[in-house]
């Protein structure tokens, strides 16, 4: 089991994501729902490429943080 960070974006009438720990790994959806569906299935390719390539899969290191500016 693994546990990746994604970054969510909110463009002009759709979202974007894309995994810190997973170059090359994004995904987008015209709602956050079907963005959150479509990037699940994309780590879950992005991952099982790794494999059948016999790459290693990166242990996940990225951290999220908000910061409040006052």
């Amino acid at each position: 089991m693994h546990r990746f960070l994604i970054v969510i974006e909110k463009a002009d009438g759709n979202y974007s994501a894309y995994s810190p720990d997973l170059p090359g790994c994004v995904a987008t959806g015209q709602t956050r729902e079907v963005l959150e569906h479509n990037m699940y299935e994309a780590i879950e390719l992005h991952i099982q490429g790794l494999q059948e390539d016999n790459l290693p899969v990166p242990e996940p290191h990225a951290v999220a943080e908000y910061i409040v500016i006052k």
